[in-house]
């Protein structure tokens, strides 16, 4: 059969399995105003200019629809910021104007845009321009870029940020395919989460999205960007300054994908390609379908970051296929993914490897878990009038994490396998709840397997905090990292008598991490002297540096720390350092002349929690 007569029938395969109202979407979204029980969408057709000098987006969404209550005399959207100019609907192929009402808005959730609709109507289009302040892009100037000619522009639109970029139903329950059509400035590339043509098009750019996907997943971004292709299916999209150590440090995503299509069935997206963003992206990656948004902040050198590639490719089976119906549900993306990234590294690099950073990622979810209210220790917390970008922790994703690390331990790999992969053929392209995961896991692994019940697992979901016989991670590596550190807190060895020859990122940073808190400034100079950490090019590494550096008042690395809050926006890196910095007078005093300097160049995410965080600090 022809390509193109196969991929029409594919694509129309998948729309069709993205309008269903499978068995695991029940209630509502209480972060949307869309009414998808009555009228979802089913595809939408993006026309825009990307004016980079008034900052906004510039023209139409229109969006096809699927009427699944006849009578329903009116389409609600979500909509944050939006100015709606006018609205029409088609009918026998003609397009006329309709009556809209724009709600006032909700500091969380925007406002509601009201359609109203005759019954015939099938499509419907609507002129509109973003703000410039709009939560879900940013706008970088050429100075805030790597290359320092072009401006940037880029999306975030996890978690209800897309409503601030195209009014829609903003739900994950909603999955839509997409095209688009994107005008930009003389020599700016556009890209999205879609079909892109590494090819120049003098400032002209066509998209499809043939694949179903939820609100969350729509990515747009265009700046001086080039392309270098690391396989046949692969490739980097970057600003050539950086483009060559990029497709360097992320080759093996290949064959990353090998693995997991060899464990967990096919890759469904036809490309995997990665953007990597300004230092300014809020976080370390997107999983934005076909093309992920990358940090800049992993690339070190030595491949030592790149289970951060792993995690947002394992997305591409649990997130962006199988997609939690609501927010509450993030840990069927994180939880899973994370567990996901642990076996890609396994298969790709090593199990030492694997471990290390899984006992890492448990440290993280150790203090969260110390420091979180016990409810939001739950797989499942209560968002009731809550902003969900505000229980992003490592709750999601450790805990989620362990879950599945339990069972595969308790049942065996081999069976908790062939559920997994059977999980992700079953689900794919619907949104998941909870109640969805156990009725699943349920049929088709617990009743086959009687080491574990249905209530023990649902005692992870709904319960605080860890359970007793939870699988936790070890690491034979660390071991010998404490005795080290041990010998030369003691004074027995100096700091560059420790064997750190063949020390990974990983050991590295379990070492740096259990130090104690108040080492001194003697030691820290002594280690700094050894090993050059205020000097390192190691993001991750210097981020545990600069934290003992803030707790014991080591001066020697101010002009570091001042560099580092200033020139990279990535949450997980420059939040922890803010806090620690805020617990001091004298740290305050630092905390706010260079967040002054900084806030302008960090992402509105980035800014809002920092904004947060200076503004309790004051009350206190």
């Amino acid at each position: 059969m022809h390509k193109i007569t196969i991929r029409i029938l594919v694509s129309l395969l998948l729309v069709s399995l993205a309008t269903q109202t499978p068995a695991t979407t029940t209630g509502s979204d209480p972060h949307s105003y869309a009414q998808p029980q009555l009228m979802r969408i089913q595809h939408i057709h993006l026309d825009l200019d990307i004016d980079f000098a008034q900052q906004q987006l510039i023209g139409s969404a229109e969006l096809q629809l699927q009427r699944l209550q006849q009578q329903a005399d009116e389409l609600v959207l979500d909509t944050r910021d939006l100015d709606i100019r006018k609205v029409e609907f088609e009918q026998d192929g003609q397009w006329h104007s309709t009556p809209f009402k724009l709600a006032p808005a909700d500091p969380i959730l925007g406002s509601a845009l009201s359609i109203k609709l005759p019954a015939a109507a099938q499509k419907v289009r609507i002129f509109y321009a973003t703000s410039p302040q709009a939560s879900g892009l940013q706008w970088l100037t050429p100075a805030q870029t790597a290359g320092k000619r072009k401006p940037f522009m880029f999306s975030q639109s996890q978690a209800i940020h897309a409503r601030s970029w195209v009014p829609l139903q903003d739900t994950p329950l909603v999955r839509f395919t997409f095209a688009a059509n994107l005008r930009t400035p003389e020599g700016l590339k556009a890209v999205m989460g879609a079909n892109n043509d590494a090819a120049d098009q003098d400032g002209n750019y066509a998209f499809d999205m043939p694949q179903p996907i939820p609100s969350y997943l729509l990515a747009i971004a265009a700046g001086e960007l080039r392309f270098q292709a690391m396989s046949e299916r692969t490739g980097v999209y970057a600003e050539s300054v950086i483009l060559a150590a990029a497709a360097a440090e992320f080759d093996d995503t290949e064959a990353m994908i090998k693995a997991t299509e060899k464990r967990f069935g096919a890759y469904r997206w036809e490309r995997y390609d990665l953007l990597i963003l300004p230092p300014s992206f809020p976080f370390g990656g997107m999983e934005n379908p076909r093309l992920s948004f990358i940090t800049p902040t992993v690339i070190a050198g030595d491949k030592s970051l790149t289970s951060l590639i792993a995690h947002e490719l394992a997305h591409s089976w649990s997130g962006n296929l199988v997609t939690n119906a609501t927010w509450a549900d993030l840990w069927l993306n994180e939880g899973f993914t994370t567990y996901l990234e642990r076996r890609i590294v396994e298969d790709v690099y090593s199990s030492r490897r694997a471990d290390m950073e899984a006992v890492l990622g448990y440290r993280d979810l150790q203090a969260d878990l110390a420091k979180l209210d016990a409810a939001d220790t739950r797989l499942q917390p209560d968002l009731s009038g809550r902003d969900p970008d505000d229980i992003f922790s490592s709750v999601a994703y450790e805990k989620g994490s362990l879950l599945l690390r339990w069972l595969e331990h308790t049942i065996g790999r081999a069976a908790f396998d062939t559920w997994l992969r059977g999980y992700f053929d079953r689900n794919a392209f619907v949104p998941m709840t909870s109640a969805g995961f156990l009725r699943d896991i349920n049929q088709h692994l617990l009743q086959q397997h009687d080491q574990v019940t249905l209530a023990q697992v649902r005692a992870w979901i709904e319960q605080p905090g860890l359970p007793a016989d939870a699988t936790l991670p070890q690491s034979d590596a660390f071991a010998v990292i404490d005795h080290a550190r041990q010998q030369w807190l003691q004074q027995e060895i100096s700091a560059d008598a420790l064997p750190t020859a063949a020390w990974s990122t990983q050991e590295w940073l379990y070492f740096l991490n259990k130090l104690p808190r108040d080492v001194g400034v003697k030691r820290m100079t002594e280690l700094d002297q050894a090993y050059h950490f205020t000097a390192s090019g190691n993001n991750e590494i210097l981020h545990s540096w600069l934290l003992l550096a803030i707790a014991n008042e080591y001066v020697s690395a101010n002009a570091r720390l001042r560099n580092y809050l200033t020139s990279i926006g990535r949450r997980k890196l420059i939040i922890p350092l803010y806090e620690a910095l805020l617990e001091t007078a004298s740290g305050r005093a630092m905390a706010t002349s260079i967040y002054t300097m900084a806030r302008p160049g960090y992402h509105p995410l980035a800014q809002a929690t920092v904004d947060k965080l200076l503004a309790s600090t004051a009350a206190e």
